[in-house]
């Protein structure tokens, strides 16, 4: 029986997510840990709600911790198990699915609810709230059908909303009461700015609007009206005019409450045993709805559960920022127009940038950045600090590069700031957590301090800052900003190209090119054949391969040679060949006069020296016997090497070859970034290479150890260990959701070894290997995908949608004729 003490959290939100860090780094032995969730899910980062609204991110990406994570912790979590009673005396919870748990302490975390306007038609079906992912999904449902929607509020979620909707296709009007929108936050004319940029997204926006009544039909939306006799059709109305702590818990069970529960500096309730933690805890009179104040209350609450009283709470200073794609805005403290208070304003109109300082006694006690935010941090640490800024009062607008009195230093903000400054707002990351992992694990770009420490993972709207981070601590080994254009027609790189196609919804090369300013007319032929693919990747229901887009081997579907000839490699499924198929390549040689055949490292022939002219006849006789291209010229799959395993060799422990041709039958024909080989080996001994392939299979007694990342080209390197799997079917579902991860994610010519060391290994294992749901997706994800691939390129038959019309032979004999 376990001597540890009980600790009951109820709710699995975000902070209650990070106390839960904090308590195991201090002391992972401490407590029994369970957990009481309403939701049916895991812990995610309900920050990044509105970029899985807007299509930029999925569910899968916002995951906090996984189920893996709770069960590595040896946490017990009640999905969808709401707690309805406490007994204070007995110290035990009951949830609404019978579910009861004794505690010796309690964690009440049950956060925020969203005000509801008591409006006539409030109550109809189409008013939705925007608080959760049931919200999220239920908007893009609806968005999905088109039509209008009203968002009523103003304010950050509101504004949040209509982004996401508007990204989904909807018209969108945002109808505020206030003046300007954000008026807790922003002054009239970062107001008046923010308005002029959601126009500019094709978001209408009403302010100094009264809500009157929402107009229903058949008790479902059709439309609102205002005070003054307008109305606006709408399948949807969103209201995002506040929220309220979620109190009822405790006020069920005697605690004290006021507009929260109200908790001491250690974060008690007025019971010794039980903490509130989060949007329904009140401290000082203060309710936080922001996420730094909720993570510093975690920590506190984490040291004392494991004994440190002197651990202590005494409010925060909060900053707000919009995460809205292209919109940069950052507010801090009070900048009312108090009679003791000074402004300091900068306007720049055609650059689109306004700051005002507020001062009182010559210390910042407010600021409003939009257009140009990389001070902002500064600023607030300034303000959290009450620091005397007279000494630099009339620079202080141009920002903290400009204090020194040289030549501006990109750095010198990022240097001032303290280790505990935080960094990012979105996962809580301080400048010394960052540093030090750069340091330990010898981080050296922004993909790996990602993958560490989440910095810059959710909104990105930090990534300056990490990158400035990441500059101070390796000097001029690192370039702040060294983005690698795809090509000299664009300042995109790879990953802004994927991330904005696939959030705008961009299904043409020629969209792609308008809408991400191209520089020249028709691209390049370094960025046609990326687009290309990810357009193919993407969009594999509707976009038509570009033939035009690929290169030469590709559009020939076989290698050109140095003296303008051809090679062939007809593919031969794990490296299984029978006397027919033999018998029709060497009559091919003779027939077209080959001059050269040579196997090859993967175990197929080559036939070298091919004329352009007989490359559809070859591929004509070939076919008669059955074979298809073994695509020895494609970005996809090129090969699955084989031993001979329990069919023949005395040593295999599985059937290395019949399970290489399963693969190579179920994973050929598709469009991957770089080209892709797998070796299946039937045991240790490895004779298929398969530890320096893209993906490889060792084969054991107990099953089969899948590897990934190798490489034995430019670069050697060894595969790293994904996991072992018990039989041949969890082989290919880990292998295909593997490659479909890849080819969603990975950058146009990137191997998987490059990938997979971009990403983090652990990354990969921790969304694949521990998580079933997202691996299914994935693995759902490449077998849809397939159902519209051009599979065989030597067939005169038309593959995929009709609407794709194309015919590969067609363009090969035009090709020809050329």
């Amino acid at each position: 029986m376990s001597n540890k003490q009980k600790l009951v959290v109820v709710g699995n939100g975000m902070a209650p997510g990070r106390m839960l860090e904090h308590l195991f780094e201090l002391d992972a032995s401490a407590y029994d840990v369970t957990i009481f969730n309403a939701e049916p899910r895991v812990n995610y980062n309900r920050l990044m709600l509105s970029p899985v609204l807007s299509g930029e991110k999925q569910y899968e990406d916002i995951i906090t911790h996984d189920d893996a994570w709770y069960e590595s912790h040896g946490v017990t979590l009640h999905k969808q198990s709401k707690i309805t009673q406490i007994d204070r005396s007995a110290k035990c919870v009951e949830s609404d699915t019978g579910i009861k748990a004794d505690y010796d302490k309690l964690v009440i975390a049950t956060g925020s609810s969203p005000f509801i306007i008591p409006l006539p038609g409030h109550d109809a079906e189409g008013v939705l709230t925007y608080r959760d992912l049931d919200d999220v999904e239920t908007m893009i449902k609806t968005a999905n059908e088109g039509g209008h929607a009203i968002v009523i509020g103003g304010g950050l979620l509101g504004l949040e909303a209509a982004a996401g909707l508007r990204a989904q296709g909807m018209d969108v009007t945002v109808v505020h009461l206030a003046s300007t929108l954000m008026e807790r936050q922003l002054d009239a004319p970062a107001g008046y700015l923010l308005e002029q940029a959601f126009e500019d997204l094709g978001i209408s926006v009403v302010t100094g609007a009264n809500t009157k009544t929402i107009l229903t039909e058949n008790n479902h939306v059709v439309g609102v009206e205002l005070e003054d006799g307008t109305v606006f059709d709408a399948r949807m109305v969103v209201m995002a005019v506040g929220i309220r702590p979620s109190s009822e818990l405790a006020k069920s069970i005697d605690l004290e409450t006021n507009r929260g529960i109200v908790v001491t500096d250690s974060m008690h309730t007025s019971d010794e045993a039980i903490f509130a933690l989060g949007e329904c805890a009140e401290h000082r009179g203060m309710c936080y709805g922001l996420v730094a104040p909720l993570y510093d209350m975690a920590k506190v609450i984490a040291k004392q559960l494991v004994g440190d009283t002197t651990a202590q709470y005494t409010g925060s200073s909060t900053a707000t920022k919009l995460k809205v794609t292209g919109i940069d805005l950052y507010s801090a403290g009070d900048f009312s127009d108090a009679a003791d208070h000074e402004e300091l304003v900068l306007r720049d109109g055609s650059a689109g940038v306004y700051k005002k300082i507020v001062l009182k006694d010559n210390k910042i006690v407010g600021t409003v950045l939009y257009g140009d935010t990389n001070d902002g941090p500064w600023y607030f640490d300034l303000l959290k600090k009450a620091e005397d800024v007279s000494e630099f009062r009339d620079t202080l607008l141009y920002g903290q590069a400009y204090q020194t009195g040289d030549a501006p230093d990109p750095t010198a903000a990022v240097a001032a700031l303290p280790d505990d400054a935080e960094i990012c707002g979105c996962n809580g990351v301080c400048k010394g957590k960052i540093v030090s992992e750069i340091s330990a694990l010898k981080l050296t770009n922004l993909d790996d301090v990602r993958a560490h420490t989440k910095a810059s993972a959710s909104c990105g709207s930090c990534t300056g800052l990490v990158e400035q981070v990441l500059k101070l601590t390796l000097g001029d080994s690192y370039q702040v900003g060294a983005v690698v254009p795809m090509c000299g027609c664009t300042d995109l790189g790879h990953a802004d190209v994927r991330q904005l196609i696939k959030s705008k919804g961009l299904k043409s090369i020629p969209q792609v090119m308008q809408e991400l300013e191209w520089k020249t007319s028709c691209g390049c032929a370094k960025c046609r054949p990326a687009l290309n693919y990810y357009l193919v990747s993407d969009w594999p229901e509707e976009y038509a391969d570009d033939y035009q887009s690929r290169f030469i081997n590709e559009r020939a579907h076989a290698n050109i040679q140095k003296d303008g000839t051809y090679s062939v490699v007809p593919r031969m499924w794990g490296g299984m060949t029978s006397s027919k198929e033999l018998r029709a390549i060497a009559d091919v040689v003779d027939k077209y006069d080959i001059p050269s055949v040579k196997v090859t490292g993967g175990q197929r022939i080559d036939m070298l020296g091919v004329k352009k002219e007989d490359l559809p006849l070859v591929w004509k006789d070939l076919g008669k016997v059955g074979f298809v291209s073994g695509h020895a010229y494609a970005k996809g799959l090129r090969t699955v090497k084989t031993c001979v395993g329990t069919d023949w060799c005395r040593f295999g422990t599985q059937d290395s070859t019949g399970l290489g041709i399963k693969l190579e039958k179920f994973l050929w024909g598709s469009w991957t970034p770089a080209k892709v080989k797998l070796g299946v080996s039937g045991c240790p001994r490895n004779c298929a290479e398969a530890t320096c392939k893209d993906v490889g299979v060792i084969c054991v007694d107990s099953g089969y150890e899948i590897h990934f990342a190798g490489a034995a080209g430019l670069d050697i390197k060894g595969t790293e260990v994904y996991g072992l799997v018990k039989t041949e079917e969890e082989v290919i579902e880990h292998i295909t959701a593997l490659i479909q991860m890849y080819r969603e994610q990975g950058h146009y010519l990137e191997r998987i070894y490059k990938w997979a060391k971009r990403i983090g290994y652990d990354e990969v294992r921790r969304q694949l290997f521990d998580d079933a749901e997202r691996r299914k997706a994935y693995y759902d994800n490449f077998v849809h995908s397939q159902r519209f691939a051009q599979v065989d390129p030597w067939s005169e038959r038309v593959s995929g949608k009709d609407k794709h019309e194309f015919n590969p032979m067609a363009v090969l004999k035009m090709e020809v004729a050329v």
